[in-house]
């Protein structure tokens, strides 16, 4: 033994199936905050919302509602984090994967590259806030104490 907490073992089956594990309840969470958004605002409900840019932003009910359910799936998110990955270490990358693959499936699905400012501002800022707050859920969990003897028996 090396003395390290957990062994650094490379394991591809592992990191993809969280990889989709994670990439799936980014998507079903998100569409779920849209569909409670959409129906508290009586907006028209589509999976546009989810991929194209027009739909983000400040100027229209509909983009505001869209950005807050954007604001909301980052919490879901780092508790999905928390949940499925469990290390400080790995928020990062998986935040950052997530939305890798959110930015492949959206220039996929609009036929380019995302070119509004609000797409960017959205997605940089989802980043950054499901980045931090797992960081910090996953490093509240692993310093909890860990029990080394079993509850007290009165003899």
């Amino acid at each position: 033994m090396t003395g390290q907490f957990r062994s650094n073992v490379w394991d591809p089956v592992l990191i993809i199936s969280q990889i989709i594990c994670v990439q799936s309840v980014f998507y079903v969470s998100l569409g779920f905050w849209m569909v409670v958004l959409d129906f508290i605002g009586a907006f028209d409900l589509s999976v546009d919302q989810m991929f194209t840019m027009s739909d983000l932003g400040l100027g229209e009910d509909s983009g505001r509602a869209n950005v807050i359910a954007f604001g909301l799936n980052s919490l879901t998110c780092s508790v999905a984090l928390l949940l499925i990955v469990g290390r400080t270490k790995q928020c990062l990358d998986f935040s950052s994967t997530i939305l890798l693959f959110h930015f492949i499936f959206c220039w996929i699905f609009n036929g380019h590259i995302p070119q509004t400012f609000w797409w960017w501002i959205t997605n940089v800022a989802s980043l950054i806030f499901t980045t931090v707050l797992a960081e910090y859920l996953c490093m509240v969990n692993e310093l909890k104490a860990i029990p080394v003897m079993g509850p007290k028996v009165d003899l």
